[in-house]
């Protein structure tokens, strides 16, 4: 028979190996859950790139906020983000003399598709945050790439109640492109 003490020891390694073994789950599970996926855009064919160059380039126009990236700074934590996700980059600026950090989260598999549309699209990022910001955060994003030249800010929205409106014809007149 087991004495005592034999039995009380060989609880808890059981206990021990079982918090050993939630505890690498979990950490497990947490690497997986925040590793990059890479991706290897395919660059165009000669027949899909001569076509392109054959007809005009159309213009892709997106929005910064919420649509590429979803960001908040250091005093406003937003509920866009599951809590805990590390953010992808910090971006520091200073505005009315106050030197205001933002968080910024990637939408996921967004330098993917940057990749491939830019071969198809002149590509226009047009959103109603302040220039400074937006220059930020699209230096950022394209990241030497030279895909995300045009940009549009503040300053070319129309002020509309309280909020901004993107006129497309301030990027382009013909908004058939």
């Amino acid at each position: 028979m087991l004495s005592y003490v034999q039995m009380n020891a060989r609880k808890f390694l059981i206990l021990a190996s079982k918090i050993w073994t939630c505890i690498c789950y979990m950490f497990n599970r947490q690497v997986r859950a925040y590793q990059p996926v890479k991706y290897e855009p395919f660059p165009l064919s000669p027949v899909s790139r001569h076509r392109l160059s054959m007809v005009q380039r159309k213009t892709l126009v997106l929005d910064l906020d919420e649509t590429l990236i979803h960001s908040h700074h250091d005093a406003a934590p937003r509920n866009t983000v599951k809590p805990g996700t590390p953010h992808d980059f910090t971006v520091k600026v200073t505005i009315d003399r106050h030197p205001v950090r933002f968080f910024v989260h990637k939408r996921p598999h967004v330098d993917f598709f940057l990749d491939v549309v830019s071969q198809w699209y002149d590509i226009v990022v047009f959103t109603a945050s302040m220039e400074i910001y937006g220059t930020a955060v699209a230096d950022k994003l394209d990241n030497g790439r030279n895909i995300l030249n045009r940009r549009y800010y503040r300053q070319h929205c129309t002020p509309d109640f309280g909020s901004y409106t993107k006129d497309l014809s301030a990027i382009c007149n013909d908004l058939n492109r």
